[in-house]
C-alpha cells in the first residue's frame, strides 16, 4: 500500500511511498540487528571504505535530489545542493573516524590490574529524521552510528520520503552488508503508531530525532519507558544580538541569510534580532531594505533565492504570528502576511515580549526585531527563551563577543557570523528545549557507542577474605 506526497505548489502528486504500519516493523528491527554483528566485526578501514563510497554514490544523485526536493518541500535548486554538498562532508567525516574510536588505559590503585575504558558499537539504532533540511539531517541520523558499527534504521519523514528513499539507495550501492542499512517509510496518520513500535523493538537500543520540541518531548518519554537513551535535537528561537560598535553591513547580510534561508525553516534560523537602541533605527533601515530586495518565488523557474514553505499550515501559523504582533504595536518593515506557500521575506519590528512572535517558533520567513537598552539588557532577551540551539553576537570588539557569547545559554554560538552554520566535524546540539546531545565529529561517537570499563589482571590475587 502506498501513501501520497503533494508538491505545496503545484497541487500534483510529488512522491508516492509504501505506506508501512505499526506490524512491519518488527521483521525490520530483527533484520537490522541480525546484520549488526557482521558489521560491528568489521575492521575500520573496511566500513570506511564502505562510508567513502557512500558519499561519491550520493553526490552522483544530485539531480535526484534537486526534483525530489523541488516537488516535495518547495525547496529551491540552491538549497538542495547545499544540503547535498554537506551531507557528503558528513559521510567522509564519519569515515574518517572510523580509526579514531579509541579507548583508553587507566592508572589502576590494584597492584598488576590493566585497566581500560573501551568504545563498542551498540547494536541497531533509529535515527529519525525530519523534511527541512532532508539530506542533511538524514544523513546525520545514520552516518556516525554506522562508522562506529552499529546497523541503522532511518524513519523517513512523511512530507520527503522519496528524498529520504534516495539516501538508502546511494548506500546500497556503496555496498553495505545486507540489513545494516533500513529505511522505514509511512502515512502521516500512522506516524505515531510507527514510530512508537521502533522504539519499543527490543532490537533498537538508542534514538536519535530532530524535529520539533513537541514530538522531541513524546519520544523520550517513550523510549524512557525502556531505559533507551536519546539524542534529541530540537526546536529555536535563535537570537542574532546587533551591539552598538557592530559593523552593520555585515550584521545585516548575516541576520538575512540567518532569518531567510530556506525561507526560515531551519532549526538555527535567525527568530529573534535583538538591537541596542544606539544603532536600532539605522540596522532596521538596513535590514529592512535587504529583506525587501530577497524575492519569493516558484522554485522551479530558479531566478529567486526564497522558494516555497512546505505547507499551507505554515502560512496560516506565520500570518496569526503577524496579525497578533501588529494588533500588540509592532511595525512590519518589509513583507507582510502570505496567501500563499510563495512567502515574502518578511521582518516585524518593536517586538515585545507580549506579542506570541517574541517566545513562539515561526519556522517560517518572519523575524522578529527586538530592541535592547544596552548589552546587558540583550543578553537578558537572548536568554528568555525556553528554547537554546544557536545565537549570535556582533562587535568589533572580538574580546567583548567571546564575553556575550560565554553568557548566552545556547548549545551553539557564533560572534560576528550567522546562527545557520554546520559543519560534519563540529559538535551540534542544543540546551533547555531544544534538547539534549551532540551530532558531528568526535562528540557523534560519544553519542553512537558504549563506554565498557574491562580489565586484565597480571598478577596473584589478594583478598581480604
Amino acid at each position: 500500500m502506498k501513501f501520497d506526497r503533494i508538491n505545496p505548489i503545484t497541487g500534483a502528486i510529488a512522491s508516492s511511498a509504501t505506506a508501512m504500519k505499526a506490524g512491519d516493523i518488527a521483521p525490520i528491527a530483527a533484520r537490522a540487528a541480525a546484520a549488526f554483528p557482521a558489521w560491528a566485526a568489521m575492521g575500520p578501514n573496511a566500513r570506511r571504505a564502505v562510508l567513502m563510497k557512500a558519499a561519491t554514490a550520493l553526490e552522483s544523485k544530485a539531480d535526484a535530489f534537486v526534483e525530489a526536493m523541488m516537488a516535495e518541500i518547495g525547496a529551491t535548486k540552491g538549497w538542495a545542493l547545499f544540503n547535498l554538498g554537506l551531507a557528503a562532508s558528513m559521510v567522509r567525516e564519519a569515515a574518517a573516524l572510523t580509526t579514531q574510536i579509541s579507548g583508553e588505559v587507566i592508572p589502576s590503585d590494584k597492584p598488576g590490574c590493566l585497566s581500560m575504558a573501551l568504545k563498542e558499537p551498540v547494536g541497531v539504532i533509529l535515527g529519525i529524521a525530519p523534511w527541512n533540511a532532508p539530506i542533511i539531517l538524514g544523513v546525520r541520523a545514520i552516518a556516525v552510528p554506522l562508522a562506529c558499527g552499529n546497523a541503522v534504521i532511518l524513519k523517513a519523514s512523511e512530507t520527503c520520503p522519496r528524498t529520504h528513499e534516495i539516501i538508502i539507495e546511494a548506500f546500497a550501492e556503496a555496498g553495505f552488508p545486507e540489513g545494516v542499512v533500513n529505511v522505514v517509510t509511512n502515512a502521516p496518520a500512522d506516524a505515531g503508531e510507527v514510530v512508537g513500535a521502533l522504539i519499543d523493538a527490543p532490537e533498537v537500543k538508542r534514538i536519535n530525532f530532530t524535529g520539533s520540541t513537541g514530538v522531541g518531548k513524546i519520544i523520550a518519554k517513550r523510549a524512557a519507558e525502556h531505559l533507551k537513551p536519546c539524542l534529541l535535537e530540537l526546536g529555536g528561537k535563535a537570537p542574532l544580538i546587533v551591539l552598538e560598535d557592530a559593523d552593520l553591513d555585515e550584521a545585516v547580510k548575516a541576520a538575512a541569510f540567518g532569518a531567510f534561508m530556506n525561507q526560515g525553516q531551519i532549526c538555527m534560523s535567525t527568530e529573534r534580532l535583538i538591537v541596542v537602541d544606539a544603532v536600532a533605527d539605522a540596522f532596521a533601515e538596513k535590514f529592512a531594505a535587504k529583506a525587501a530586495s530577497m524575492a519569493a518565488g516558484d522554485p522551479r523557474e530558479g531566478n529567486t533565492p526564497l522558494g516555497a514553505v512546505v505547507d499551507q499550515k505554515t502560512v496560516t501559523h506565520v500570518n496569526a504570528l503577524i496579525d497578533d504582533a501588529v494588533a500588540k504595536g509592532a511595525t512590519i518593515r518589509a513583507g507582510g502576511k502570505g496567501e500563499s506557500v510563495v512567502m515574502a521575506a518578511t521582518v516585524v519590528d518593536n517586538v515585545t515580549d507580549a506579542m506570541n512572535i517574541y517566545r513562539d517558533e515561526s519556522f517560517g520567513p518572519v523575524v522578529a526585531m527586538i530592541r535592547a537598552k544596552d548589552e546587558a539588557d540583550a543578553i537578558r532577551i537572548a536568554n528568555d527563551s525556553a528554547y537554546g540551539l544557536s545565537a549570535a553576537v556582533f562587535t568589533k570588539d572580538t574580546a567583548r563577543g567571546l564575553g556575550v557569547a560565554r553568557q548566552i545559554h545556547s548549545g551553539i554560538c557564533h560572534v560576528n557570523g550567522p546562527t545557520v552554520h554546520d559543519e560534519a566535524q563540529m559538535p551540534f546540539g542544543g540546551v533547555g528545549a531544544s534538547g539534549y546531545g551532540r551530532f558531528g565529529g568526535r562528540q557523534g561517537i560519544d553519542s553512537f557507542t558504549e563506554t565498557r570499563w574491562i580489565t586484565i589482571e597480571t598478577q596473584p590475587g589478594h583478598f581480604p577474605i
